[in-house]
């Protein structure tokens, strides 16, 4: 903008001197500086058919080497893209609270476990010169079947080895397990205590270097493998071109949502901030930050996915089916919500997301929010959208 403002002073200059009949010689000398300081200010309110966001091509990389990444669509190096993300386990306590590493989640989880708590799950791209990661928890199975679709290594300290040891030890699954043994994987020395020493839960960390070192002493493949269809995750729009669900008659008002009735503890939320056109999350009513940047997370899209569950055992442990062609959500962006429908076959393959038309819903450029809700009429199955409870 500051570019075409003095292109435009220029131009109107020019035509001051020569544009009104013949000048001499004299006249032009004679301006001063003093008679430039009048030519009025051109603001962009002036200048409204012209816009940044017309200006920029945005299928051209900002630079050398840049490509759109898969599960953002936002301009990444290209190296970023070849990576495979980490999936890790953060827990999602209050004492645990800020966390490490959350300004480069791509896509967030949110979902029930035992005990009336839930957990979250980051895919973390571009994470190689993070200087911490965590703290880092334990997994359940669930949360590696929701993984697998980013081809990943899974970072999690552990977890109930009944239900989780047989989905981890698979050949095709990478993952660096805290506490270590053979039965959900080794350690591979990624992880470290803080303070030192330390045993205590909300205490375990890792970061890019000792991931890195591990995934070379696992021979794990840094880069993704055949089994990564290595296209966009979702089917993106630019930000020129933002998808508002303007065009859906059935959209309604969401600029707050309120996840309490799905995750009673936690109290997750989110409100729609109007000039970022994102929406912000809290937990517990406070926002929710990474402790390295300060940064609030906020997303580009939500979406709310009703999933089938069960309890397993009278420990409260629970499954949840996440390969699924029957089940139906809400997706959330841009201040409006649309419910839709989801379909899982592979454990490769991405969740896909379809409007009541049948077409796959399309999602706006930056972070998605994945809220994993059990089935209406269960327990932790209500929410409310804008003061409106959403139950059926």
């Amino acid at each position: 903008m500051r570019k075409f403002k003095a292109a435009l002073v220029a131009t109107l200059v020019a035509t001051m001197l020569f544009g009104c009949g013949k000048a001499s010689d004299e006249a032009v000398v004679g301006i001063s500086v003093e008679k430039l300081e009048d030519v009025p200010e051109v603001t962009p309110a002036a200048t409204e058919e012209v816009s940044e966001e017309e200006a920029v091509d945005e299928d051209a990389p900002p630079a050398e080497g840049m490509v759109r990444s898969y599960f953002t669509n936002k301009w990444v190096d290209e190296e970023v893209n070849k990576t495979r993300p980490l999936a890790v386990m953060y827990p999602i306590n209050k004492e645990a609270q800020p966390q490490y590493g959350l300004s480069n989640v791509a896509v967030f989880y949110e979902i029930m476990e035992e005990g009336s708590m839930s957990r979250q799950m980051g895919i973390l791209e571009d994470w190689a010169g993070l200087e911490r990661i965590g703290n880092i928890r334990s997994i359940r199975d669930y949360f590696v079947y929701a993984a697998l679709e980013y081809d990943p290594i899974i970072v999690h300290f552990g977890g109930p080895e009944l239900y989780v040891s047989k989905i981890l030890t698979r050949d095709d699954v990478d993952n660096l397990n805290g506490v270590g043994g053979s039965a959900m994987g080794p350690s591979y020395d990624a992880f470290f205590r803080v303070p030192e020493g330390s045993t205590s839960e909300h205490t375990a960390f890792t970061d890019g270097a000792h991931v890195s070192s591990a995934i070379e002493k696992a021979k794990f493949s840094l880069e993704h493998r055949d089994k990564f269809e290595g296209d966009s995750h979702f089917t993106f729009t630019g930000y020129s071109n933002p998808n508002t669900l303007e065009d859906y008659s059935d959209a309604v008002e969401a600029t707050e949502i309120d996840m309490a009735g799905c995750y009673p503890v936690t109290k997750s939320a989110l409100k729609y901030d109007e000039e970022k056109g994102e929406y912000l999350k809290t937990l517990y009513g406070q926002p929710q930050k990474d402790a390295l940047t300060g940064e609030q997370l906020s997303f580009a899209n939500i979406v709310i996915q009703r999933t089938y569950h069960e309890t397993r055992d009278d420990n409260g442990y629970l499954a949840y089916q996440m390969h699924d062609t029957t089940n139906d959500g809400y997706f959330i962006t841009k201040g409006k919500m649309i419910p839709i429908t989801w379909e899982k076959t592979e454990d490769y393959g991405p969740t896909t997301y379809y409007d009541e038309n049948g077409d796959e819903v399309v999602f706006n450029t930056g972070r998605t929010m994945i809220f994993v809700v059990q089935l209406k009429g269960k327990s932790f199955s209500t929410f409310k959208v804008n003061g409106t409870e959403y139950a059926d």
